[in-house]
């Protein structure tokens, strides 16, 4: 059996990517959904074509990754795309934050992230692909954005190791970076800070943004980016030194209204 494991998959980047894996690849028999909301994992059985194994699991947890283990081993399944799209982020200053929150984006978008490829890539074989949902907070620090973008330069870091070691496989892993995306992770980082405006001025839609992931991941890219906006702040992030960019952000008011960085 051929299957595709996609994590975060009740909502958002996750969501879109197992319904338009299922639209492009007629290879995969079946999806296994993995997500926190078991409502959300029935929803999306009616919005694929073929079967949906739902797990409901908290994979920041031993419990829940157990779970997935010991389905993998019970099934052996052949795992043609594994797509980590789990993950979250608070806007907020570190100081202000709770702790427990602070923990959570580090355990939920690092810790479980490596945790499920560590367990599901036995089960993949040879010409195989790795999406991870990184974000361009992965190319620069981002005072007010601190532990999110941090986890997600440990993402990107990480697939691309991941890739190399990969290489003999000819499994590759894809680090998927679109900037602002309209899903409803802004909805949850926004109760604790507010969107910078140029922030909401470039949101992406997420269908375009999964459809040039999988388009990436297919040919054998490392790194998939979402529109001239965000490849330009790569680019800028590769040429300027971060302080300064920083700087400029600064002015521009990137920081959490009423509060300073510094």
């Amino acid at each position: 059996m051929m299957i595709a494991v996609v994590t975060g998959a009740t909502s958002g980047m996750g969501r879109e990517t197992a319904i338009q894996l299922c639209e492009q690849f007629k290879g995969i028999d079946a999806v296994w959904a993995i997500g926190r909301r078991a409502d959300r994992l029935e929803e999306l059985k009616r919005s694929i074509g073929v079967p949906v194994r739902a797990f409901a699991l908290d994979l920041t947890g031993e419990e829940g990754r157990q779970v997935l283990k010991n389905a993998l081993d019970a099934e052996k399944p052949k795992v043609k795309f594994l797509v980590n799209a789990a993950g979250f982020g608070k806007i907020g200053l570190a100081e202000n934050l709770p702790v427990t929150q602070q923990a959570g984006m580090a355990e939920l978008n690092c810790a479980a992230l490596a945790a499920v490829t560590a367990l599901v890539l036995p089960f993949m074989p040879d010409n195989s692909r790795i999406i991870q949902y990184a974000s361009s907070a992965a190319f620069l620090p981002q005072p007010g954005f601190a532990v999110y973008a941090a986890s997600k330069a440990f993402v990107l870091s990480y697939s691309r190791a991941l890739n190399r070691e990969l290489k003999g496989r000819r499994i590759c892993v894809t680090a998927v970076c679109p900037g602002p995306v309209k899903t409803e992770f802004f909805d949850i980082a926004q109760t604790t800070g507010e969107i910078p405006l140029y922030k909401q001025l470039v949101m992406a839609k997420p269908d375009r943004v999964v459809k040039k992931a999988l388009r990436d991941s297919v040919a054998g890219r490392e790194l998939s980016i979402y529109g001239w906006t965000m490849k330009a702040f790569c680019l800028l992030t590769k040429l300027l030194p971060h302080r300064l960019i920083l700087d400029l952000m600064e002015r521009i008011e990137y920081a959490p209204k009423g509060s300073r960085w510094d």
